[in-house]
């Protein structure tokens, strides 16, 4: 029996991309929302204003074109009727070939679109435990206040959420020099599980100076006591001593080229990320470094010269669950069915994501509220990739994720250009979207 015989209102809480486009969603298909946000009589540390869907960081939705993961992750939502790409095109401003927007007219577009809609009653108050409705969307974003944070972790376990993220960098397997790195894992004999790439003293010293010299992001004031000694940005390592990567992750010790030759000064190792072997983590990498900086910085290591970037390090606060130990694919607590949970709160990186992500969950609900259930996202979707990177991620060393190729299933055969290969999964997904959106269509 669906929530619609009892006349219960779906209830959002957070008024963010992820909740404002999950509010629009429910109201597009005739359910009646509650959407809760605590503004403007409480701010988070990194708000400014009081509209909704506020971009506190950049103005940059990221790259338009359907070649990148994420420009057909936008065209997909276009295609599902998002709010937030409708406001995005309508205060785009020039950015050559990344979808840019004015801030303000961004925001105080969506917040009258909500406040427009008939069916969303907007209140303004802060949540500090799940809401008792049969139907419950969260959305509260990366900066989740300590109450409801605390009133999840007693639904997941105090293990399965986590208030902060040190990121290290991805890059495609395929952009990686192999007669450069070998295979190996340290003290093991035989074939390992990590490719390695050799720094000789002057290719170690040579990375030390850049990392050193390079520019990196300033933290919010909320971020700035954040570092713990177990995960240091590796260009605060360096700060400590120009030995100190060379005895810590990148330590040479127990790991041996089968091709022989001298035992290096240092190792830098990639570990493996998906099930596919598509994507490689540089291991012990996370950083504050600028993008054009890793770029420059970790091309530089022997090996990476032509690294392609799935995704870029980062560290900062944020609040997240372990999604492939505790969401179903409907994006729902298995521990407690009826509470959806939608944006970085969910483990995704990236306004655009946590944007599809709201929509995802505002569908899903939708057909709860009905009684029924909402098809999936196919997979070869860049909707269907993020959520299968939330179910199939390995628990034990889940992290957030931006949306990129590598998380697509493959092409048979995969054609070796790697524009011409991204066209074609773009085609493949905009043709397998057609029936999902007529399927969830309002």
């Amino acid at each position: 029996m669906g929530a619609q015989s009892r006349g219960e209102r779906v209830v959002v809480v957070g008024a963010g991309l992820a909740g404002c486009e999950a509010a629009f969603q429910l109201a597009r298909r005739g359910v009646p929302t509650t959407l809760i946000e605590m503004r403007p009589g409480q701010r988070s540390p990194a708000h400014q204003g009081d509209d909704f869907a506020e971009l506190v960081c950049s103005n940059s939705l990221r790259a338009s074109a359907r070649e990148n993961a994420v420009g057909l992750l936008k065209e997909e939502m276009r295609r599902l009727g998002s709010l937030v790409l409708e406001a995005a095109d309508q205060c785009a401003v020039p950015a050559g070939r990344a979808l840019a927007v004015d801030r303000v007219a961004f925001a105080r577009h969506v917040t009258e679109r909500i406040q427009s809609e008939p069916l969303v009653e907007v209140r303004h108050e802060r949540v500090d435990a799940i809401p008792e409705a049969p139907l419950v969307i969260l959305a509260t974003g990366p900066l989740t206040a300590e109450p409801l944070a605390g009133a999840i972790a007693e639904q997941v376990g105090r293990d399965s959420l986590y208030f902060y993220d040190a990121i290290a960098p991805i890059v495609y397997a395929d952009s990686i020099d192999h007669e450069v790195a070998f295979r190996a894992s340290r003290w093991e004999d035989g074939e390992g599980d990590y490719l390695n790439l050799a720094l000789d003293r002057d290719a170690y010293e040579r990375f030390v100076d850049a990392l050193l010299a390079a520019d990196e992001i300033a933290l919010h004031p909320c971020e700035a006591k954040l570092y713990f000694e177990g995960c240091l940005p590796i260009e605060e390592m360096a700060r400590r001593g120009r030995d100190t990567l060379a005895f810590g992750p990148l330590k040479p010790v127990g790991l041996r080229d089968p091709r022989g030759g001298p035992r290096p000064r240092a190792v830098v190792q990639l570990r493996q990320e998906d099930k596919r072997g598509v994507l490689y983590n540089l291991v012990g990498f996370q950083t504050r470094l600028r993008i054009a900086e890793q770029r420059r910085v970790f091309r530089g290591l022997p090996g990476l010269q032509d690294a392609v970037f799935a995704r870029y390090g980062s560290v900062h606060r944020n609040t997240y669950l372990n999604a492939p130990a505790c969401l179903a694919p409907t994006l729902e607590l298995n521990a407690r069915p009826g509470v959806f949970l939608a944006g970085q709160l969910a483990g995704v990186e990236g306004y655009v994501e946590s944007a599809a992500l709201g929509l995802l969950a505002g569908v899903h609900a939708a057909f709860a509220w009905r009684g029924g259930r909402a098809p999936l996202a196919p997979e070869t979707t860049a909707h269907g990739a993020l959520l299968g990177h939330l179910r199939e991620a390995d628990p034990a060393r889940f992290q957030p994720m931006n949306v990129n190729f590598g998380l697509f299933p493959p092409l048979v055969p995969a054609p070796r250009d790697r524009i011409l290969k991204n066209r074609l999964l773009a085609e493949r997904a905009l043709a397998d979207l057609a029936p999902f959106a007529a399927e969830i269509a309002p």
